[in-house]
């Protein structure tokens, strides 16, 4: 859905995404059009665009529109099974809710506007994507969307410190050990057949290759 960057653009982008974060938010009423909204969550950060009017665009998995074509129903707030589902089916909805529903229970950080954006512009572009996209936890999540309709580029920081996180666990060669002592004892335990000896073999060696 949003066009990737060059390497250089993601770290000019993330400095600055960085340096925006600001302190929990003011009240609803005192949210500009264009503001981007925060909202810390267990195991991520959820983003969303302040439209105004107490109504806020964010990017959310959700497997209802996969099910059903009833706006009514779709329209209610996603439960965290729709949430589940939508990741797992890869499916989402670029939507407007509410900012109590958008926070769901959670405090609300506010980014402010830097001076090179414009809060109409960003607003209006998180409006015109508004509808069913694709999903991907790395790839196309709610930063990709809150980053590209300010910036014109799709950043998730979330997304780099995960890979980063990622390449430093395959980096380690004491996981590779472990991995492929896992394999073994897989092996010796459910028998020796195609099933355990393809992964027992092909995992660690796929991550030595990669370290």
């Amino acid at each position: 859905v949003f066009p990737p960057t060059s390497r250089s653009l993601t770290f000019i982008t993330h400095r600055s995404w960085r340096s925006e974060r600001e302190e929990p938010a003011a009240p609803p009423h005192r949210f500009q059009r264009g503001d981007l909204l925060e909202v810390p969550r267990t195991l991520f950060t959820h983003f969303g665009i302040y439209l105004g009017d107490d109504r806020v665009a964010h990017l959310i998995p959700d497997i209802l529109p996969v099910l059903t074509a009833d706006r009514r129903l779709i329209q209610e707030m996603v439960t965290n099974t729709r949430l589940l589902l939508g990741v797992l089916s890869k499916r989402a909805s670029i939507r407007v809710d509410s900012v109590e529903d958008f926070a769901y229970g959670a405090g609300i950080l506010l980014i402010h506007m830097d001076p090179s954006a414009q809060g109409m512009k960003v607003a209006r572009g998180g409006e015109l994507l508004l509808g069913s996209v694709s999903y991907s936890l790395l790839w196309n999540n709610c930063e990709h969307f809150v980053t590209y309709c300010r910036y014109g580029s799709a950043q998730s920081l979330q997304t780099e410190q995960f890979c980063e996180w990622l390449k430093s666990l395959i980096r380690n060669q004491s996981n590779i050990l472990l991995v492929a002592l896992l394999g073994l004892l897989s092996v010796m335990y459910l028998g020796l057949s195609f099933s355990t000896v393809l992964p027992t073999v092909l995992i660690p060696f796929t991550m030595w290759m990669a370290s």
